[in-house]
């Protein structure tokens, strides 16, 4: 199906078996090539970051979207949003995007009529979400006056509980103080977490592509600096992934020297069988679809009939430590890895309704 609106943006519909909506977006005038992808909306309307990459091919696109927009279902179902599961991927590079090619992003979006409501993610900054909602109100995570902003801090602080609980499980002790925690990826979320746990007395090991931040934050934090190639081999209390997703896999889970894994990357796993293989290893893992959801959560109480607080977002986020203590117990009674125990609870979630949304969606900088 295509829908075609005069100077508006192409949908063309991909079909793909599980997902109730895949959409190929192009914009001849601004060059826009994107992909729009709605997993699941059981529990409410789909909401999920757009994501701005310059993938190699079409298909690669296709694919981060669909694991991203999956992965998104099953974090609103375990944090209770009373949202679905989507993500949007523009294919260009972040230095290379324009105010035209944003706007008929927008478009598009409004085109779905709240079906999917987007956020910012990788290269989309909150900046770029304040052009996109010149086209649609269909928009989270603005600098706005009621609106949330940068969702970073909150994921950050989501991702240092589920580091807590993690420390705790293995432990008997959810003290960072002395533990060594090495962070691979030290964008707005893998920065701020060093600094939560470097005020905690952490020692951190710090790695990023950026090598001149990587050694400009290890200054600051009297953190040590490695390179991306070493990083999943340190010998640490804890490895936090905060890059991109598929780093743990059937060729990097062997050298891993971790007693956990908690980070804040999405997709961590390349495939669900490497949760298998983290169990097999005795190597703790805190399902990124549960320890991530700060970002979501905030974004979330936006739509809120009372409109935003940020002490709520907070508070919620807070307890992620304790839904992710639930998953560790879930795991240890059915002797399965805790990837398979989240996937089997946000399932059970999804297939009952429980937390589906009952109202409808409130846009608080739209009113």
């Amino acid at each position: 199906m295509t829908l075609i609106l005069e100077e508006s943006p192409v949908l063309e519909e991909i079909v793909v078996k599980g997902y109730e909506k895949v959409l190929k977006v192009t914009d001849k005038k601004s060059g826009l090539k994107a992909i729009i992808c709605i997993h699941n909306t059981s529990l409410g309307p789909a909401l999920g970051g757009t994501r701005i990459y310059p993938y190699a091919t079409f298909d690669a696109a296709l694919n981060d979207a669909m694991r991203l927009a999956k992965g998104m279902t099953y974090k609103s179902a375990l944090a209770q949003t009373g949202l679905g599961g989507g993500k949007s991927v523009i294919i260009a590079s972040p230095a290379k995007k324009t105010k035209e090619l944003l706007y008929a992003f927008g478009q598009a979006v409004n085109l779905l009529e709240g079906q999917y409501i987007c956020a910012e993610d990788v290269g989309c900054t909150p900046e770029d979400l304040k052009i996109i909602r010149e086209a649609t109100p269909y928009v989270v995570g603005l600098v706005h006056d009621k609106s949330s902003g940068n969702p970073a801090p909150y994921t950050a602080w989501g991702t240092y509980r589920g580091i807590l609980s993690v420390l705790q499980k293995v432990y008997g002790s959810s003290s960072v103080f002395d533990r060594t925690v090495a962070i691979q990826g030290l964008g707005s979320v893998g920065s701020r977490l060093a600094e939560l746990l470097f005020w905690e007395g952490a020692k951190l090991v710090l790695s990023d592509i950026d090598q001149e931040k990587t050694a400009n934050l290890a200054k600051m934090y009297g953190a040590k600096a490695v390179s991306p190639q070493e990083i999943l081999k340190v010998e640490c209390d804890v490895l936090a992934p905060c890059a991109l997703g598929g780093i743990l896999s059937a060729d990097t889970i062997p050298a891993l020297r971790c007693k956990a894994v908690a980070g804040c990357a999405n997709n961590q796993l390349l495939s669900d069988s490497d949760g298998d293989a983290l169990l097999k290893r005795g190597i703790l893992y805190a399902p990124d679809f549960i320890i991530n959801a700060g970002g979501l959560i905030n974004v979330t109480e936006e739509l809120a009939e009372t409109g935003y607080s940020p002490t709520i977002a907070r508070a919620k986020t807070h307890k992620l430590y304790d839904e992710l203590m639930k998953i560790y117990q879930m795991a240890d009674n059915n002797k399965i890895s805790t990837h398979a125990a989240a996937l089997s609870l946000a399932d059970y979630r999804i297939k009952y309704g429980l937390g589906k949304r009952n109202s409808r969606v409130q846009i608080s900088h739209a009113r």
